[in-house]
């Protein structure tokens, strides 16, 4: 078992309900075994500063269930450099912090790995409303920002009923659909637009039309901020617009934004936050690092930093030149494997969400 004096737990990105979870599990687990654990304010930017917090008692006691990340978090584009990546190691050596516990997205696990080759041993959290990343089926902060939606959703809803209106939704998760089609199945959506799956708006408006027709009233029409017009501007407002004047059917818009990051986290992202640090504090004293911690098949396992990385290029279209050289045909196909899950995923939501919209 490799000693560590001290662990440093610091949440970078956007923030999501279940980081603080990951942060109390962490430190709670450190304890037990015998090891300091310290927050990083403010994320890579406050490990560059050498901005740390004691994690007390006090601090942690109700922290099981907020939302948001009481470490805080900020975007730090300079982390990219060596210069500063130097100067968060220094940071560690100083504070005598022999590893490091990241929480966050695809960002935070490249962090993660510019310090374990810097000499500062680093696992990562999947802490992200997303679950854009394609090495784990689940990231800590879904549940509760599906949750969050629907609830909005369903009060929108009520409206929408009342008034013979139609709503369109946009909701969050960048490039990833995953947020918009569970709301979608979950609140009966008429229709969902995500980016994996082409939209046939002609189909999804003459479905709309057919469905008024037959005398429904109040209709919500899901989108992922991630559809967008050829210009770049949002696909959502567009739709609204063209639906109201094909149909004649009134439409509202509603883009519910950063609000789904927010509020306590459900049972769900609490219990898998706290079962995914615990983890990971065991590993970090086995002497493993470099790692991230995923959800496979209801089990929580370790996976290569770098493999997860390209697993989600692959995924999302992004692969350059040279990515794949540094795996064995074995890992490879691995990769498309875990590739070809994801779609096969994404296609069976949308198509429960299709044929639940009536």
């Amino acid at each position: 078992m490799t000693k560590f004096r001290k662990i440093g737990i610091l949440t970078s990105g956007g923030d999501a309900p279940g980081m603080n979870a990951c942060v109390k599990a962490v430190a709670s687990k450190a304890a037990a075994m015998g090891i300091h654990a310290v927050g990083v304010v403010g994320g890579y930017a406050g490990l560059m500063r050498g901005d740390f917090v004691e994690l007390t008692n006090e601090k942690l006691s109700n922290a099981i269930g907020m939302g948001g990340t009481l470490l805080y978090s900020t975007r730090c584009p300079e982390f990219k450099t060596e210069e500063a990546m130097q100067q968060a190691v220094k940071s560690c050596r100083d504070a005598e912090i022999d590893a490091l516990i990241c929480i966050g997205g695809d960002g935070t696990f490249r962090g993660a790995t510019d310090m374990t080759f810097r000499g500062i041993p680093s696992i990562g959290l999947p802490g992200t409303i997303d679950n854009d990343i394609t090495a784990t089926d689940y990231t800590i902060g879904l549940d509760t920002a599906i949750n969050t939606t629907i609830q909005m959703v369903d009060c929108l809803r009520d409206t929408c009923e009342s008034h013979a209106r139609l709503n369109v939704v946009e909701v969050m998760g960048r490039d990833c659909g995953q947020i918009a089609l569970y709301a979608a199945i979950a609140s009966g959506a008429v229709a969902v637009a995500v980016p994996e799956v082409p939209f046939d708006e002609a189909a999804a408006i003459a479905h709309i039309k057919a469905l008024r027709d037959q005398g429904k009233r109040g209709m919500i029409v899901m989108v992922s901020e991630g559809m967008k017009n050829a210009d770049g501007s949002a696909y959502a407002e567009t739709l609204t617009k063209k639906i109201e004047a094909e149909t004649g059917i009134e439409c509202k818009f509603a883009r519910l934004a950063h609000v789904v990051r927010g509020g306590k986290p459900t049972v769900r992202d609490r219990v898998t936050a706290s079962e995914m640090a615990v983890k990971a504090v065991e590993l970090l004293t086995e002497g493993k690092s470099n790692l991230v911690m995923c959800e496979l098949d209801g089990k929580i396992v370790p996976v290569d930093i770098a493999w997860a990385l390209i697993a989600d290029r692959m995924y999302k279209n992004k692969l350059k030149e040279g990515d794949l050289d540094r795996f064995t045909a074995e890992e490879l196909k691995a990769m498309e494997a875990m590739v070809e899950k994801r779609r096969a995923e994404i296609a069976n939501l949308y198509q429960v969400a299709t044929d639940n919209g009536n």
